[in-house]
């Protein structure tokens, strides 16, 4: 494992929520983050069929372009009867026509789709968030940290705290979605926490363990 030895790093993103929530967990570490949409690089294709896949390919994209390590997230939500999708194809199922994304409209999906196979108790609606961290290095050098949180879906959406498809994903053992919670709550996390609630939290809870400390 390859040790983080600078506090300038790029976030390889160009969602506003997930480099919201990256820079809430690495400000308070001392990160000075600049993010792939405030350098104005083209989003590369995310080709892969795994989130391991897409996050190296967006992390190694920023990384390359500028000449600093880059950290990525690829995520997305697993509902278990529905096979696992959206999966990696979550950010997709939002996807409209003219190229831009609505998540009213993606939740609606996942809950026609849940639906049409007779889920309507929690128990059939079970699933888990799903976020890949990659931090990579301009030489090509990466490192992995996988994060899963499990729940349910529930109907209707509950929430605007969030983004995506927070609210509509109640986590085991919570009364609220991660729509209804505060950042704190939801990805609140830093070195010295034993738990880490959300999936990105999770992951990145990972990579402080394994790159920066020690």
């Amino acid at each position: 494992m390859r040790k983080l030895d600078t506090k300038t790093i790029v976030v390889a993103s160009h969602n506003a929520g997930k480099i919201r929530e990256i820079r809430d967990l690495i400000g308070p570490l001392g990160f000075e983050a600049t993010s792939a949409a405030d350098l104005k690089f083209a989003e590369p294709d995310e080709t892969g069929t795994t989130y391991e896949e897409n996050a190296r390919i967006k992390a190694l994209a920023s990384a390359i372009a500028s000449g600093l390590p880059a950290l990525s997230d690829d995520s997305g939500l697993a509902v278990d009867a529905l096979d696992g999708a959206p999966g990696v194809y979550t950010a997709n199922w939002a996807e409209r026509e003219d190229g831009s994304r609505d998540f009213a409209m993606a939740m609606e999906k996942v809950e026609k789709a849940l639906q049409e196979k007779g889920a309507t108790v929690p128990d059939q609606r079970t699933g888990r968030f799903v976020s890949v961290l990659c931090l990579a290095w301009p030489d090509g050098h990466t490192e992995l940290f996988r994060g899963e949180v499990e729940g349910h879906i529930v109907w209707p959406p509950r929430g605007s705290l969030g983004f995506g498809y927070d609210a509509v994903f109640q986590p085991s053992g919570y009364a609220e979605t991660f729509g209804e919670m505060p950042a704190e709550a939801k990805h609140g996390w830093k070195p010295g926490d034993t738990q880490a609630l959300s999936h990105r939290a999770r992951a990145f809870k990972l990579f402080v363990e394994t790159c920066l400390e020690g």
